[in-house]
């Protein structure tokens, strides 16, 4: 008898004496009467569902409002880096590698940022002189091991971020489990990404 005695189950109560009562009183015919009741019915099945799943609204609302105003991909959300999934089912991100821009893919299944021969290039990023051996989609290849001085992303900044670098990396960067680490938490929440500094 007590679980029935909740708040919520009192409401419920009060909101359908006070829609019943406020029928009655109109004393209308018994269609008129169903009518009402089921789109009260309706109203509520309505209120019901977007209470229940308001995080997943809320989420679609956000994609939804940022590609009908153009929001960009990447934004700061406080002193958060927030990102959004894009249409190939990934997240990416514009970074500066010594003051050069580039698009990163976020891939947590990799254990070190990787950057391809000719980005390094530009960006006069610094070799160690080590090598290593690196397992990709197309099979084993042999990378340089490298130093990012200064590894930017908006107001946010890595000094001294290790990269790996490859003729066969292609033209994607990929940043891994390096850079996520040099943050204090990262989550995901359906097409949203956020790293905590």
């Amino acid at each position: 008898m007590d679980r029935l005695a909740t708040p919520e189950a009192v409401y419920a109560l009060i909101i359908l004496v006070l829609i019943a009562s406020g029928l009655i009183a109109r004393r209308l015919p018994l269609r008129q009467y169903a009518k009402m009741i089921g789109a009260w019915a309706a109203i509520f099945v309505v209120v019901f569902i977007g209470f229940s799943f308001r995080p997943e609204l809320s989420m679609m609302w956000n994609r939804v409002k940022g590609e009908l105003t153009g929001a960009p991909r990447q934004s700061m959300a406080g002193e958060k880096l927030r990102l959004v999934r894009q249409d190939d089912g990934h997240f990416w991100l514009r970074a500066s590698v010594n003051g050069q821009s580039a698009d990163f893919m976020v891939d947590s299944g990799a254990s070190t940022t990787a950057i391809n021969a000719d980005l390094a290039a530009a960006a006069k990023v610094k070799l160690d002189g080590r090598t290593t051996e690196l397992e990709t989609a197309n099979g084993i290849i042999s990378a340089k091991l490298g130093d990012v001085r200064e590894f930017r992303i908006g107001d946010l900044q890595i000094d001294d971020h290790q990269v790996v670098i490859a003729e066969n990396f292609g033209d994607t960067n990929v940043v891994g489990m390096n850079f996520l680490d040099s943050f204090s938490s990262w989550t995901v929440k359906g097409d949203v990404m956020e790293l905590q500094p």
